[in-house]
């Protein structure tokens, strides 16, 4: 046995035994301890002939191997015992040791062995020489047919394997520390089986040969099959210690942990497998992982080339492209000048390259350079074995990201990427928890206002795109330090580390600015309108659910305070109440808390009664009166919106029933949230309402905000002529208060316009009031719509309206909205019955001068 490799001193502060000429030292010292007293007058002369052809041998049987690999060490093993039984029997101890170390420094010739280790090899083999001529001459040695010399000869080469595997073992323990228990076995059981049975071979031959020496003619060919045989089992054996190195392998990858330090390990195990200097393992990024590099190297750490991370790099490029069918094996020896510059980029003499395949189909790259051995290099048997652990090390990488993936969706939102809830909650905890009582950070909930009125109309696929760009707008209006998430709904939240409260309140007014804009949504131009609540640390609190929770209370009463909203105690209050509506909502209207009124709309050239306007009204028995704003708007983010409708329209054409049942036409007005407009099923319902109180539907109108009716959406869909189909009016609600156009009014199914009471109220002391009205007056004529002016109040207001021609009039001039016994006491005192117009089937009221 050889010792093919010891480890090289890394540094010169080493003492003088670990360095690497120490053990040639020890081995030359035994040498000379061992050789001198037992070749010592056995100097004869001997047949040149025989010593040379002895010589041929010991180099034959030295190239024919058996390598073992143990970190930098390689043991490696030959059946040299043949030629050494051969030359002690013919031609003494001496000269087999002249032979043996002649043929060995031979073999060194041609392999890259280290000048230390050369000397140490050297010299063992002197060693083993004259150990085994020492228990030849000690035993004395009878005829070669005699049984007592063959177990002689046994003795001597065995003794030669114990003291080849002390000597070794005394120099790794030299170099590097005492080796392992399995070292001892590992290295001495190859000697104790090739020993002997090389005994056996050589004693046969030499009986043979005694008898009939041209016999060596015949031998010749069995010893070289016998050569060939050794030569073939070593390779099996190496290809077997492979298979079973990717068992281990993949064994030990099963158990390997899916995070950072589990990514090591995997990289650590590929370059043990493979006995490797380095390893790299380059993997892309993945979610909101940038790309890693893993590296591991025997020995102490040091500075890593940028290869594996630069995509241009010729390795890497050859490990990924498909064509190539497996991993990539370059050598210095058989490079050309690019393969060359790749491996000086290295310092590497060979480099495995194989592709990585991750969990989202792109490639990562995986890079093994250069064996710990110095004679044994990386083979095709490598490439196969590293090509078998690739299958292994892929699954591993897969099931890691997949583990990061399960993590990650755990604290993002799916579709647009942000942290979520828990994670916002984490974030904020983490942030407050730092032991700082003083730490401050502010947090805004922003609210999109018309994310369900785009979920109802245009459908799911329409309000995820709109989150996705609101989303992006929130991150690119933000400050750097904010982190951005997504709550649920069309809510989201931007958490602020170190700002006070009026610092954050600064900050969602700004980006409420920033991000109010006209988003192409399906086709369609939207509003990307956002309410803000606004709490902050440590003020309003110190822990991840309370801040939470007041930016959301915040949040609520942004909806009715310009946009942002700060919280403050009493908002609780406010939010309980708010709480209390939503939960009694059904129950109010099933005891008739929730009431209508009605306001009557006159003609203003007949004063004809034409129609009453139906008002919601709730007396709570706890909080009193209840604004229709306050429920109304209630009402529509709990979605019961429609259940109210039904209801106020249910008491609506009951009271016109009771008036048709008098034989008297009088019309309802009832008001339409957006919301209702966005269910499927309002047209039939509608429908459903007429045909249960057998009204017909010209006297009925509802009455849309201009806001709802040049909503894209709504102006896209059916609705509004689906309604009208019905025989119904529509009346465009609050008009000359929002956008709408004069190209937009042409394209809807509306019967009449009403101005504003904003506009009608100071017409008596404004000119530009009244101008403004006027126009309005004229517009709907010219597209043919009728008037209705609201909030007139004195009888100035009334003649100018009449003389600009508006065709009707409602306020508090004519009457205030009244409950239903009131109202009819108004019109017995204060309206007569004209008869039915030829034609028409039910009379009409009119207000008595």
């Amino acid at each position: 046995m050889t010792l093919a490799e010891l480890p090289d001193a890394r540094t010169p502060r080493v003492p003088l035994f670990r360095r690497p000429w120490a053990p040639a030292v020890l081995a030359t010292a035994v040498a000379v301890a061992v050789g001198v007293p037992t070749f010592a007058g056995s100097a004869t002369r001997p047949d040149v002939v025989l010593v040379v052809l002895l010589a041929l041998a010991f180099v034959v049987t030295t190239l024919s191997t058996m390598d073992v690999e143990f970190r930098r060490q390689t043991y490696v093993f030959s059946p040299v015992e043949f030629p050494l039984v051969i030359g002690l029997v013919e031609v003494g101890g001496l000269w087999t040791a002249v032979a043996r170390v002649l043929a060995l420094a031979i073999v060194i010739l041609r392999q890259p062995y280290a000048r230390p280790k050369s000397a140490f090899n050297l010299a063992l083999a002197l060693v083993e020489v004259a150990v085994a001529s020492a228990v030849v001459q000690f035993l004395s040695l009878t005829s070669v047919a005699d049984p007592v010399t063959w177990a002689v000869l046994v003795l001597a080469v065995v003794a030669v394997g114990v003291v080849d595997v002390l000597m070794v073992g005394a120099a790794i323990a030299l170099v590097e520390g005492r080796p392992p228990n399995s070292f001892w076995l590992g290295a001495l059981a190859p000697s104790l089986v090739v020993g002997p049975l090389c005994v056996a071979i050589a004693v046969v031959a030499l009986l043979v040969t005694d008898e009939h020496p041209s016999a060596w003619f015949l031998l010749g060919p069995v010893l070289a099959g016998v050569l060939l045989v050794f030569r073939q089992s070593a390779t099996a054996v190496r290809e077997r210690r492979s298979v079973q190195s990717v068992h281990d392998f993949a064994r030990r990858v099963e158990a390997v942990a899916p995070d950072e330090g589990g990514t090591r390990e995997l990289v650590r195990a590929v370059r043990e497998l493979l006995n490797a200097d380095r390893v790299a393992l380059w993997l892309p990024p993945y979610l909101d992982e940038g790309p890693r590099l893993v590296v591991d190297r025997a020995g102490d750490e040091g500075d890593w080339y940028a290869g594996p991370s630069d995509p241009d790099d010729l390795v890497r490029r050859l490990a990924v492209d498909q064509d190539n069918g497996g991993p990539v094996l370059l050598r210095a020896a058989k490079a050309n000048a690019e393969e060359r510059e790749a491996l000086q980029r290295r310092a590497a003499q060979e480099v495995l390259g194989a592709p990585i395949v991750t969990a989202a189909g792109e490639y990562g790259y995986l890079e093994v350079c250069d064996r710990q051995s110095d004679v044994v290099s990386f083979e095709s048997g490598d490439r196969a074995a590293l090509d078998s652990m690739l299958t292994h090390v892929n699954a591993a990488i897969r099931q890691q990201q997949l583990l990061t993936r399960i993590r990650y969706d755990a604290d993002h939102d799916g579709l647009t990427g942000l942290p979520n809830r828990h994670r916002l909650a984490t974030e904020i905890e983490t942030l407050l928890g730092s032991g700082d009582a003083e730490q401050r950070a502010g947090l805004v909930f922003a609210s999109l206002d018309n994310y369900s009125e785009v979920t109802d109309t245009l459908g799911h696929a329409a309000s995820d795109e709109l989150l996705l760009v609101t989303a992006g707008l929130l991150r690119e209006h933000a400050p750097p330090a904010a982190l951005v998430a997504r709550m649920e709904g069309g809510q989201f939240a931007v958490l602020l580390p170190g700002l006070s409260l009026p610092a954050t309140e600064r900050a969602a007014r700004r980006l409420r600015d920033a991000a109010a804009t006209r988003a192409r949504v399906a086709g369609l131009d939207l509003d990307v309108l956002l309410t803000f609540g606004v709490a902050a640390a440590p003020v309003h609190g110190v822990d991840p659910g309370t801040l939470m929770q007041r930016a959301d209370v915040a949040l609520l009463a942004g909806h009715s305070s310009g946009g942002v909203a700060s919280y403050h105690p009493v908002l609780d209050q406010q939010s309980l109440r708010r709480l209390q509506l939503g939960t009694e909502l059904e129950s109010a209207m099933a005891e008739k808390q929730i009431t209508v009124v009605f306001q009557p709309i006159v003609d203003t050239r007949t004063s004809d009664i034409v129609s009453v306007e139906t008002l919601v009204r709730w007396a709570h028995p706890r909080y009193g009166n209840v604004p229709p704003d306050d429920f109304i708007g209630l009402a529509e983010q709990i979605g019961r919106i429609g259940a109210v409708t039904d209801y106020v329209l249910d008491l609506a054409l009951e009271r016109c029933r009771k008036w048709l049942d008098q034989d008297i036409a009088l019309s309802v007005a009832v008001n339409l949230s957006a919301r209702c407009l966005a269910e499927p099923d309002l047209v039939d319902r509608v429908r459903g309402a007429l045909r249960h109180h057998g009204v017909p539907g010209s006297l009925l109108t509802l009455e849309l905000t201009e806001g709802i009716v040049v909503d894209d959406s709504v102006r896209n869909s059916t609705v509004l002529a689906d309604l009208h189909s019905l025989g119904l009016r529509l009346s465009m609600d609050d008009f000359g208060t929002g956008y709408s156009s004069l190209s937009q009014l042409r394209q809807l199914p509306i019967d009449e316009l009403k101005i504003d009471k904003s506009f009608v109220l100071g017409m008596s002391t404004s000119q530009s009031e009244s101008f403004i009205a006027r126009s309005i007056v004229e517009l709907a004529h010219n597209l043919g719509l009728r008037v209705v002016a609201e909030g007139v109040e004195d009888e100035v207001t009334r003649d100018l309206l009449a003389e600009m021609g508006c065709d009707k009039l409602q306020g508090f001039l004519v009457s205030r909205p009244l409950p239903d016994d009131r109202l009819e006491n108004w019109l017995l005192a204060r309206t007569g019955v004209r008869s039915a117009t030829p034609g028409a089937p039910h009379r009409r009221l009119f207000v008595r001068s």
